[in-house]
């Protein structure tokens, strides 16, 4: 059974940034795709930074593109999401996702229930 522990989520001013982490067990997740999922009060969890199997092309959507990175470390079963110039918009609880049926980053943020996620990180962008 994969299990996804998301850590590195907290209060921070607009303008600041934070990195959160994942680790993965029980398999290796190098042949799948690997991301963040986001859901803020009152809306759906979306898909907004993914990153391939082969750690290229990774997905972001429109509302992190330019300020959120996302990255993987092969050899800690890993992914990174690195969020610069928060703001109010981005508080959220962050999920770790991944799918076995998926290497594609696009896919798999688009995918609605993803095979695996994480319990959650909370981060909260306020003044």
């Amino acid at each position: 059974q994969v299990q996804l522990v998301e850590s590195g989520g907290g209060l921070v001013q607009p303008g600041g940034s934070l990195r959160l982490s994942c680790v993965a067990s029980g398999a290796a997740l190098d042949m799948y795709a690997m991301g963040w999922f986001r859901q803020a009060p009152g809306k759906e969890r979306e898909g907004i930074s993914c990153i391939s199997s082969r750690n290229d092309n990774p997905f972001y959507a429109d509302s992190v593109k330019g300020r959120f990175t996302v990255s993987r470390d092969y050899a800690r079963n890993a992914v990174y999401l690195q969020m610069n110039n928060l703001t109010p918009e981005d508080t959220a609880v962050y999920y770790c996702a991944t799918d076995f049926a998926t290497v594609r980053a696009s896919t798999l943020c688009a995918r609605l229930r993803p095979g695996y996620v994480g319990q959650g990180t909370q981060v909260t962008v306020s003044s």
